[in-house]
């Protein structure tokens, strides 16, 4: 029974194809892995903290000085939570708002901007404290954790792609995702005043790339392409001259013109008029 759970959650993390799945699997498991550890420091009595021990190695830390040591927490940083409650809430947004997203786009592109709003998140954080006056006196000691930032990328990519979806909240209703990621936004703004203003500043970076990738891809940019196989070429030897279809409706000449422009520049830069005349000629 145990061996059969076990598999089930295995394939839903690792094999299902769902990057959902993926980084709440991967994110719990260092969560749980991590408090394992600080609890065998703790029984062992040897006075090592695995907060601590995360917090001084493994978070990212605010002073450029530290970074050519540290240069791997850009990385690391995103799957170490501080404590149960910063982790429910990450992953319960990260589900919640991930499940929408894969009804609309790609698994590659979720990848992209789970990583991207990690990384723009990171970088916000940075130049904030950095450049800002009021904080420069306490970069000596500061550090980020967390995957807020990406999953602040997806929520508000989400939104900016389905602003008037809505979902169902206790007490509230039916709410529209936009007016949550608004909320979430606002909040993040508000505590730059607070203690925790580095996670602020890495919140808004990660909203901030999401609300760009989703524009840039409504105007045909898609950025995830990064990660798209590119299919393998197969030479055909073929001595028959190539017959191009024929369309009624549109004319040859026209359905030529906008081939060629797919060719040139892909299917996205097609404009509306365009796609509509390629799919008439497809259906005729």
């Amino acid at each position: 029974m145990n061996n059969s759970i076990f598999k089930d959650l295995s394939y839903k993390v690792f094999r299902s194809g769902n990057p959902v799945s993926l980084y709440i699997g991967i994110n719990v498991i260092i969560f749980v892995a991590t408090a394992l550890i600080g609890l065998v420091f703790f029984l062992s009595g040897s006075g090592n903290n695995a907060y601590e021990l995360v917090r001084t190695y493994l978070a990212l830390p605010a002073a450029f000085s530290m970074l050519p040591t540290r240069f791997y927490t850009i990385v690391t940083y995103m799957f170490f939570h501080a404590d149960f409650f910063h982790i429910l809430f990450n992953m319960m947004g990260l589900f919640w708002f991930g499940q929408i997203f894969m009804n609309f786009l790609k698994a590659r592109q979720f990848h992209f901007i789970y990583w991207a709003g990690g990384f723009a998140g990171a970088l916000v954080y940075l130049l904030g404290l950095n450049l800002i006056p009021v904080f420069k006196d306490n970069l000596a000691g500061a550090s980020v954790i967390g995957s807020s930032a990406a999953v602040m990328a997806i929520i508000t990519a989400t939104a900016t792609l389905i602003p008037n979806y809505g979902i169902f909240l206790m007490f509230f209703g039916e709410v529209k995702i936009k007016y949550l990621a608004i909320v979430y936004i606002v909040l993040d703004v508000l505590s730059l005043g607070s203690a925790n203003a580095g996670g602020s500043f890495a919140h808004i970076g990660g909203a901030i790339l999401g609300f760009v990738f989703i524009k840039s891809l409504q105007s045909g940019n898609d950025w995830s392409k990064i990660f798209e196989k590119k299919p393998k070429l197969r030479v055909v030897k073929n001595d028959q001259p190539i017959k191009k279809p024929e369309f009624k409706g549109v004319s040859q000449k026209e359905v030529d013109e906008i081939l060629d422009k797919i060719s040139k520049s892909g299917y996205d830069k097609l404009t509306a008029t365009e796609k509509e005349k390629l799919f008439k000629a497809s259906k005729d």
